[in-house]
């Protein structure tokens, strides 16, 4: 999803538990450490009211003061101006007293007071991906067997008592993915995938889930890893197993976690999978590696990102790529929404959520001006930040200049800059050399598709320090006290601290949907060894299926036009080569 998964292959340390317990609601009046709220110093000095009747006490006397005329003497207006404020107090003390004694009314609870903000109970009862979660249970879901109400025990996740959570989340989810319900509804009783033994390798969210069960309603096996270690909703993985559906994943994975996930998806007794739907490569890259006779029993695999579909190309350059493959990643729909819409709206709410920052007035340098870039730069732009834009594409920056971005060399602002995103999908974008001069408390995250664009490597030495100072906020203090904020430890910033929007996701899932159904259809020989773009055609149908959502209505072309045009009346209505 919009170049949003980060290759897990580099080195990391392991995580702490990615969340905190959820801090409990206290009403008004709760005892705190054996003092009622009241007892807190500087309690009393604040929001107080006016009364009505001091309004218009406050009203008459400027209507006298008004009369007596502008040459009154210094003395009668001091004494005016006296009782007024002596008013002012007496009145103030009787509110106060009035609001104190209904204040003590309420009901006291013996709990933890939560400083930065009240957490209602259904809020603590959800557990999204965002979300906090309990701590109790540290222990490795691999060091224990669950089973679901069913007796099934062929998954791994954190918790199969969440399913219930995660259900709820599936249902809301459901209601902004209108294309894979369409999908389902037509093609569900004809089981276009029966017989697809598809395993995948993407990120575990509600929005998955919707895709994953809408290809178990077409007829395939499925069995599930997550391409990210942050990124899987430990309840939406748990309503998955509850299901049926053999899912290998859980919030918080160490890299040896993530790689033994992928293994056994892949290398289960007596099911071998005939199909791929991968997000980032890793998964075709164990099976090509470790099981070659496996991949090379693949009818087909499905791509959405863009490392993904570089190393599927780089294996066809080299005629090592022994089965035929749709490149998802470039296909209009997922270029033009998932890597626009979804990354415009995503990431503040990721920056919002993890650093409470303000956007306005603040330097933001953005590295990278595809897609990704685009929505990255229109957002925070929206909110009245200063935005900078790092290019090595000419196009691409003449692109941002015209839209009213500086184009620049890092080094020539990272001394000034209130914030630091990449998204260019390559490495090392932002070095130590950058790091090194940044200004304090500068925030660094991550919005392209890797986690190396960011060179932490070379931030783990022994003069820097490391605090962590919030789930997915690390500070790096540097010996003179100068600090950097690090986000999600430069991993996908929208699918590791928050959440996307589910609409956007609908059309890459739908378009993924309908290119496992091509390959796993497909008449032998239709496709080569190779890397195939998604037909037009294919494009402008998933995009049709949405517009309902929007209440949007098409124009028909009539026949004199069609004919003009030189295109047929039901499409496609644009060339392949067209950019849109």
């Amino acid at each position: 999803m919009a170049e949003e998964k980060e290759h897990t292959a580099s080195s990391f340390e392991d995580q702490p538990p990615a969340y905190d317990s959820p801090e409990p609601h206290v009403e008004d009046g709760a005892v705190l450490n054996g003092k009622t709220e009241e007892d807190e110093p500087g309690t009393n000095d604040q929001a107080v009211k006016i009364s009505p009747d001091l309004l218009r006490m406050l009203k008459a006397a400027e209507s006298r003061r008004a009369s007596e005329g502008q040459d009154r003497d210094n003395t009668e207006t001091s004494g005016t101006d006296e009782q007024v404020t002596e008013a002012l107090k007496t009145d103030m003390q009787i509110q106060f007293s009035d609001q104190k004694k209904e204040f003590n009314k309420l009901p006291t609870k013996t709990a933890r007071r939560s400083l930065s903000r009240s957490i209602s109970q259904s809020s603590t009862d959800s557990f999204s991906s965002v979300g906090s979660e309990s701590s109790e249970d540290v222990s490795s879901p691999k060091d224990r067997i669950q089973k679901n109400s069913k007796g099934l025990s062929d998954f791994c996740i954190k918790n199969i008592k969440q399913a219930d959570f995660g259900r709820r989340e599936i249902e809301i989810a459901l209601q902004e993915m209108p294309a894979l319900m369409v999908l389902r509804k037509r093609a569900g009783d004809e089981k276009p995938l029966a017989g697809a033994k598809v395993v995948g390798c993407t990120h575990i969210t509600a929005q998955t889930a919707v895709l994953i069960e809408t290809l178990c309603v077409l007829g395939a096996q499925c069995r599930w890893a997550a391409c990210n270690i942050f990124s899987t909703q430990n309840a939406v993985a748990a309503a998955l197993a509850e299901g049926g559906v053999s899912v290998f994943a859980w919030r918080g994975e160490s890299e040896d976690d993530f790689w033994w996930c992928i293994d056994q998806c892949v290398g289960a007794k007596n099911w071998q999978p005939n199909m791929i739907l991968d997000d980032g490569g890793d998964l075709t890259h164990w099976i090509y590696k470790k099981y070659p006779s496996v991949f090379k029993r693949i009818k087909g695999i499905v791509e959405e990102s863009v490392t993904g579909v570089h190393r599927l190309y780089q294996l066809s350059k080299a005629g090592k790529l022994c089965v035929p493959a749709i490149n998802v990643n470039d296909s209009v729909t997922k270029q033009k929404f998932d890597n626009l819409y979804c990354c415009k709206e995503s990431l503040l709410d990721g920056l919002k959520r993890t650093t409470d920052i303000m956007f306005g007035g603040k330097q933001v340098v953005v590295c990278g001006y595809g897609e990704v870039g685009k929505g990255c730069c229109t957002a925070v732009k929206a909110l009245g930040a200063i935005v900078y834009v790092t290019e090595v594409d000419p196009i691409c920056a003449l692109q941002a200049c015209m839209d009213g971005f500086r184009v620049i060399k890092l080094s020539d602002v990272i001394r000034n800059v209130d914030m630091v995103i990449t998204c260019t999908g390559n490495k090392n974008v932002v070095r130590r050399e950058h790091l090194d001069r940044t200004k304090n408390g500068c925030i660094i995250c991550n919005m392209g598709h890797s986690n190396s664009e960011i060179d932490l490597v070379s931030l783990q030495t022994a003069e820097l320090r490391w605090e962590r100072v919030r789930p997915h906020v690390d500070h790096v203090v540097w010996p003179d006290g100068r600090r950097i904020v690090l986000l999600a430890k430069g991993r996908l910033l929208n699918l590791s601290c928050s959440t996307v929007p589910s609409c956007v996701l609908s059309i890459t899932a739908t378009t993924q949907a309908l290119a496992l159904i091509e390959l796993h259809n497909a008449p032998q020989g239709r496709y080569k060894q190779d890397v195939y773009l998604l037909p037009k055609k294919m494009d402008e149908y998933v995009a049709g299926l949405h517009l309902a959502t929007f209440d949007g209505h098409l124009t028909e072309l009539t026949d004199d036009q069609a004919k003009y045009l030189g295109i047929s009346k039901q499409g496609p209505f644009k060339p392949t080569y067209y950019r849109y």
